[in-house]
């Protein structure tokens, strides 16, 4: 898909980058080998700002540990807009699990969480504060990035390997436009939909038509990112029943139909 870059996450995500890249820093980078089985990278944002700024994220179907306030957090999959309202100067770090991974570090399923952002010693059971004021004490964000990695790895990062089948059905959906409804997916996971609703509700946190749907948008963003789209022919190479049904499904989730998005980047 035209959104992703080197398999970590989607820059397009990011709502309006072209005034994101004037107000605050980003910068995504690769994890350790210990810990690169369950997280698929660590990112980072700086501000220094005059004005307040509030800056929107397209949620993916993957958990967020997030250095913020004195505490790191853990953010659930949410199903209402992310954005975040940000003054003064700061930064944060955060760290983005694979789909399915955070599963066997939370060792309950995942959408008991969803739609909630809660500190990490609550759920998994080792104090954050210490790694928290690290990371926000300092300035070089692989440095914050190496904190962050600590915490993990002695909160533990056990295997699971239905948590690798799981990520590797996301991934699926993620990459194959041909697969646009929940039923294709678990067709091509050999699975009935029934099972596939619940190994995503364990281990994703958010159903398959969520994450199948959620994919197209994010590459809806990815082609209003770019510029010049003919949105009838988008519609119908993402399979949206018509251009209609496209502009409906972004404008709930971004909050302005993609035409009129493209114009204020």
């Amino acid at each position: 898909m035209a959104g992703q870059m080197e398999g970590r996450g989607y820059p397009d995500a990011i709502v309006r980058p072209v005034t994101a890249a004037r107000t605050i820093t980003t910068e995504r980078f690769v994890p350790s080998p210990e810990i690169a089985a369950h997280v698929d990278y660590h990112w980072y944002v700086g501000w220094d700002l005059e004005q307040p700024h509030d800056q929107q994220v397209i949620p993916q179907p993957r958990i967020h540990i997030a250095a913020e306030d004195g505490r790191l957090l853990v953010h659930g999959i949410g199903r209402r807009p992310f954005v975040r309202h940000l003054t003064g100067r700061g930064h944060t770090l955060g760290v983005s699990f694979l789909p399915g991974l955070f599963r066997p570090v939370l060792g309950r399923a995942v959408s008991t969480i969803a739609d909630e952002v809660v500190p990490a010693e609550e759920l998994l059971g080792v104090d954050d504060r210490p790694a928290a004021d690290r990371i926000l004490a300092a300035e070089d964000p692989k440095e914050m990035a190496a904190t962050m990695e600590t915490y993990l790895l002695e909160v533990g990062l056990p295997t699971d390997p239905v948590a690798d089948d799981v990520r590797r059905w996301v991934a699926l959906a993620e990459h194959d436009r041909t697969i646009t409804r929940a039923e294709q997916l678990a067709d091509r996971a050999g699975l009935s939909l029934r099972s596939l609703q619940r190994l995503f509700s364990e281990y994703v946190g958010i159903g398959p038509k969520w994450v199948v749907q959620r994919f197209r948008v994010l590459e809806v963003a990815a082609r209003a990112h770019a510029g010049d789209v003919d949105w009838a022919a988008v519609a119908a190479e993402l399979d949206f029943s018509d251009q209609a049904h496209l502009v409906r499904t972004f404008r709930d989730v971004v909050g302005a139909p993609p035409a009129t998005y493209a114009k204020d980047l």
